[in-house]
């Protein structure tokens, strides 16, 4: 199969991180004790990482849009990132590096340090991004709470994103100081600037300040742009899309779970992916379901090439619900 052509571009802006990722921990050890787990794995990590990963696995058109620090982590992820690391400015601090305990119900336990992450600006990000879009390309925004310093310029950087002519997707992860009505109001500018909201059940909620998924879709919807998409992931049971006109949801293969990190962020690999090659929403949702279901089924973790991905799609099926 011949890979089909596209001009377009995704720019993949947000947290880069190290992490270091350790199993299984059955219960917290008491202080001043040690504890001796079975397996460990150091690798990139972060939304914006982690969706990079996928993305150079998918052969898809990309930029890893990040900052570094100076320390002996910096020339590893510039390694791994070699095609993006070249446009990354610099900071005279440790790389930013998360330590995560994975538990037996595979739900796991972050602890994180700052470092370079919290020091990303609007001028970093921009200097790296074309003045002009191509037709079809578009910005990822992920890591929003985490990138500290870029958290509060969002609402002039996606001003100046739509500007430029990018169609903008955010996913802001779930914020380390929680929801509130404060922090809903500070993100509510926003959201005329977002073309698509990729956010999972419980962050979708916290963000509407609804109680259930549809009432949450509606009134986001109700603040982003025309034609915009607030896509629900659901885990097991697969993803909602739900625009002005549809509600699309699609249904997730039973899998046995290996990790769950950066399972929504593989989503999000898989989802702009199929949009970036000019296929519709129902496709998106299911190269995004396939692309997640296989990271989080896989160690080391694996990703369904383009050539799966496009010759599944034929044979794709999705429910409109009314």
């Amino acid at each position: 199969m011949k890979k089909p052509e596209t001009q377009a571009q995704l720019y993949v802006v947000g947290n880069l991180n190290v992490d270091l990722i350790m199993s299984t921990l059955d219960q917290w050890p008491q202080k001043g004790t040690e504890a001796m787990l079975e397996s460990s794995s150091l690798r990139p990590g972060g939304s914006a990482g982690n969706c990079a990963l996928a993305l150079a696995a998918l052969d898809t058109p990309h930029r890893l849009v990040a900052n570094q620090g100076n320390d002996q982590f910096t020339p590893w992820l510039a390694e791994m990132f070699s095609t993006s690391a070249a446009q990354w400015p610099q900071y005279a601090c440790e790389t930013s590096l998360t330590f995560g305990v994975t538990h037996p119900d595979h739900e796991r336990t972050f602890f994180s340090n700052q470092g370079h992450i919290v020091r990303l600006s609007m001028e970093d990000v921009l200097q790296q991004l074309p003045q002009v879009a191509r037709p079809g390309d578009w910005v990822l925004l992920c890591g929003t709470f985490l990138c500290t310093a870029l958290f509060t310029q969002y609402p002039a950087l996606l001003a100046e994103l739509k500007n430029r002519g990018y169609q903008v997707a955010v996913d802001t992860g779930w914020p380390p100081q929680d929801w509130s009505d404060a922090l809903r109001e500070q993100i509510s500018p926003w959201l005329p600037y977002c073309d698509a909201l990729l956010l999972n059940e419980v962050e979708s909620l916290g963000l509407s300040g609804c109680d259930s998924l549809p009432a949450a879709a509606e009134k986001l919807l109700s603040e982003m742009a025309a034609n915009a998409n607030c896509i629900i992931k659901c885990g097991p049971d697969g993803a909602h899309c739900w625009s002005d006109e549809t509600h699309l949801y699609v249904t997730a293969e039973a899998i046995e779970v290996v990790d769950t990190i950066g399972a929504g962020d593989s989503f999000n690999a898989g989802y702009l992916s199929a949009l970036v090659y000019g296929l519709d929403t129902a496709t998106a949702l299911h190269w995004g379901i396939r692309v997640a279901s296989a990271a989080i089924s896989s160690s080391p973790r694996q990703y369904p090439d383009w050539q799966t991905l496009f010759a599944q799609s034929s044979s794709a099926t999705s429910r409109e619900v009314h």
